[in-house]
């Protein structure tokens, strides 16, 4: 008997037919989705703007009927030409404070005052990392037995203080609940020779200092900004000692997922050759890869807004209170520039943006250092958007899907990853909104105190409102069991993943060619000075420095604003030319998106076309290979799950008690999060749990879960051995009461296991006879 052949001539060319019919049906699901989406933008756009100069046309009909056109149009002009110089002199004072920023050496822009505490510099090796602690405004009390808050900021461009530079703030929020608080920061210039394992190693070096000044708190929460975030990652999986749950806002760990028909930053890499454009300007940089190129990225995704309709605004409200210094706040962020080394931006643009290795366990932080996010373990809080078109939901959250083999896994290996999907906010909405400090980011520190009672498992937080408004409005937070199917229906089916595989091997063939051949020249050639030039000469730069009062064209604002406040004359908000002023500012930023709309279809089908043809797909085979993973079989020979099975008579009260919560929690799908504050209390506040350290509880708990993972019947069954005697099972019951609260509120799947364990335990307290008479009926 023959063997086919599956490398021979017939089955290649089925299999490039399929492949080809797969571009097809890609590119033709990406054309219909952009289609639909601006017919519906436009129309959407088109139809409000049709409604509004009509309205706006009446208005000018109407005064000139009565002669007083004329005198709108004075009053108008007068009010655009003082909007225009006080605009003008709000751009100066940003050019102003750009330039005193750079002079002081771009300190972090956060509100509060911090001390240093440790300086990466002075470590081995060095780094351009600070640790900052904090300094609480008057009238707020610290607590050094909390648990700290580590806040590391994203170095993709800007400096430090993002996290923090508002009250309504991740620090703002941790200091109002009287954490100590602890916020990395880092200067504009890397260190010589500095990499990203140098990071990595400075920020275990700001854990082990905090722990050495909190040895009587729990292990500190680490969160993690943007490109923060997977630094968290990284530290947590690199040191799972050091630290506490991990929060990762709107942190890209999946570099290839996105859905078709959006997302086309992920596009960039194989569009541009993938990381030698990185490698050119780090050598035009004399070593260094300026920042402001990682900026100037960002706003080309949304130029409408970020190259019109920020300015616009600021000139249609500069008369309002706070307009200008909340655009001058954030201006003096997204124009705070820093630069890394050319290793570091090598290292990210392999790992991550191009080669996407970090869920894949094919990430090394240095020679013979992995970097594995299952290593990681301490609880995950994942927080994604899907209106963020930086870092897309899926990007967050298909790490989870690619590193275990399913959210048993998850279960097994003791892990908790709790993730929340917001509708709409926007990539840097998730770090500066008010809105979403007061309501996401302080839920999530509440949840942060509890989490760890929580049976390891994959989870959705849910957040809903339920009563009051302002600082009395309330919410109700659970937390559903969820499984990567989950997580897969926020995505696509992935398909076009595969092509980016290509673009990384092509990756790694162009660099090497030019490693070989213009990168030593341009090394040899570039000087510093010449370097220094060619940062200075960046549009981003330029903008701001030109505009700063030290430019002679610049220098009468000044004076010009101070007239234009005094003899503000302020044109009414019925003013016929407003309102077109507002129609033409609309139809400028929409010309913008149809730039935007059209660069992205024709980059998304340029994409495929090239890198999903049968001949990229064979030219990516060996760096498309996702993980190996366990199966079932394996997964149950694991060492630590042989071990607890060999457990399941041996242990006490507190086994029997936290086995019974277990058990009781896998029987619902939803856990509220009074019952986990409950659970949390039982297990830290009364004995034999109180005198159990953090790790001793984390053990038990995650013992219990593989018990009655495994198990369930033999778990169940095998209580009596664990709670002996009357006074032991009564006491039981009432913990597992207590937790569980109003009978009335369970789920008949709960009541019928919580009979079932007062029958094996021969409890028959009042409230379990009522519990079984109310399950039977």
């Amino acid at each position: 008997m023959t063997r086919s052949n599956e490398n021979g001539p017939q089955n290649l060319a089925l299999q490039a037919m399929e492949i080809w019919s797969n571009q097809i049906n890609m590119m033709r699901e990406a054309a219909t989705l952009h289609a639909a989406r601006a017919q519906a933008d436009y129309s959407a756009f088109f139809q409000s703007f049709s409604h509004d100069a009509t309205r706006a046309g009446d208005g000018i009909a109407a005064l000139a009927s009565t002669d007083k056109l004329g005198k709108a149009f004075e009053e108008y002009v007068t009010d655009a030409m003082q909007r225009s110089i006080l605009t003008m002199d709000a751009l100066r004072q940003s050019g102003d404070i750009y330039l005193e920023h750079e002079a002081a050496g771009a300190p972090p822009v956060l509100i509060y005052d911090y001390e240093i505490i440790v300086d990466g510099a002075k470590l081995t090796p060095p780094s351009n990392y600070i640790l900052l602690k904090i300094i609480p405004p008057a009238g707020v009390i610290l607590h050094d037995w909390k648990r700290p808050y580590v806040i590391i900021d994203p170095r993709a461009g800007h400096g430090a203080g993002i996290g923090g530079f508002k009250p309504d703030s991740q620090v703002g929020v941790a200091l109002s609940d009287g954490h100590p608080v602890y916020f990395v920061a880092f200067r504009p210039f890397p260190e010589p020779g500095q990499e990203l394992a140098s990071v990595t190693r400075s920020e275990a070096e700001f854990l082990r200092e905090i722990r050495r000044r909190h040895p009587k708190s729990p292990k500190p929460v680490v969160v993690g900004n943007c490109q923060g975030g997977w630094g968290s990652a990284i530290l947590a999986a690199t040191n799972p000692d050091l630290t506490g749950p991990v929060v990762l806002n709107g942190a890209p760990m999946s570099y290839w997922s996105g859905r078709l028909g959006q997302d086309p930053m992920r596009y960039a890499g194989g569009m541009v050759g993938g990381v030698t454009p990185a490698l050119l300007m780090s050598d035009l940089g004399g070593g260094l890869f300026d920042g402001a190129n990682l900026v100037l990225n960002f706003e080309s995704l949304n130029p409408g807004r970020t190259w019109f309709r920020k300015y616009y605004d600021l000139y249609s409200t500069v008369d309002q209170k706070g307009a200008i210094e909340r655009f001058l706040d954030f201006e003096k962020w997204w124009g705070g520039f820093h630069l890394m080394t050319s290793a570091e931006i090598r290292w990210i643009v392999e790992n991550l943006f191009v080669g996407n290795r970090l869920a894949r366990n094919e990430a090394r932080l240095e020679t013979g250092r992995s970097i594995d996010p299952k290593q990681i373990r301490a609880p995950i809080i994942v927080f994604a958007s899907h209106g963020d078109n930086i870092t897309p939901p899926q990007q967050a959250l298909n790490w989870i899907v690619d590193a275990y083999s399913d959210e048993t896994e998850i279960r097994i290996r003791g892990q908790r990853i709790l993730y929340m999907v917001h509708d709409e906010v926007g990539h840097l909405g998730i770090f500066v909104s008010s809105s979403v400090a007061k309501r996401e980011h302080t839920q999530m520190a509440s949840t942060l105190k509890t989490i760890e009672a929580l049976p390891p498992g994959l989870y959705e937080m849910i957040i809903e409102d339920v009563k009051g408004t302002g600082k009395e409005k309330q919410f109700s937070v659970s937390f559903v069991a969820r499984k990567m199917s989950d997580i897969l229906a926020l995505d696509d089916q992935r398909g076009e993943e595969a092509a980016f595989a290509a673009v990384s091997r092509l990756s790694e063939n162009i660099a090497e060619v030019y490693d070989v051949t213009m990168g030593p020249l341009l090394r040899a050639t570039v000087t510093q000075e010449m370097a220094e030039v060619s940062r200075t000469m960046h549009p981003l730069r330029l903008q701001r420095q030109l505009m700063a009062s030290k430019n002679p064209l610049v220098a009468g604002v000044e004076r010009q604003a101070e007239q234009a406040r005094q003899t503000r004359a302020k044109a009414s908000p019925d003013n016929p030319f407003l309102a077109w002023e507002a129609l033409v500012a609309g139809m400028i930023e929409q010309s913008w998106n149809v730039v935007r709309d059209m660069r992205a279809f024709g980059t998304e089908m340029a994409f495929l076309s090239a890198f999903t043809s049968p001949l990229a797909v064979w030219y990516g085979r060996s760096h498309g290979r996702s993980r190996t993973r366990k199966d079932a079989s394996e997964l149950r020979a694991l060492p630590e799950v042989l071990g607890a099975l060999e457990r399941m008579n041996s242990g006490g009260f507190a086994e029997g008690v936290v086995r019974m919560l277990v058990m009781l929690a896998s029987s619902r799908s939803v856990v509220r999060r009074d019952r986990l504050e409950r659970s949390s209390e039982v297990l830290t506040v009364r004995e034999p749990f109180a005198s159990l350290d953090a790790a001793e509880r984390a053990r038990l708990i995650h013992e219990q879960t593989l018990m009655v993972h495994f198990e369930p019947e033999e778990a169940l069954t095998s209580l009596p051995a664990l709670i002996t005697g009357a006074n032991q099972r009564s006491q039981a019951l009432e913990i597992v009461d207590y937790i569980l609260g109003d009978s009335n509120e369970m789920e008949p799947s709960t009541l019928e296991l919580l009979t079932k364990m007062c029958n094996l335990l021969e409890v028959p307290t009042p409230k379990a006879k009522a519990i079984a008479k109310e399950a039977a009926q």
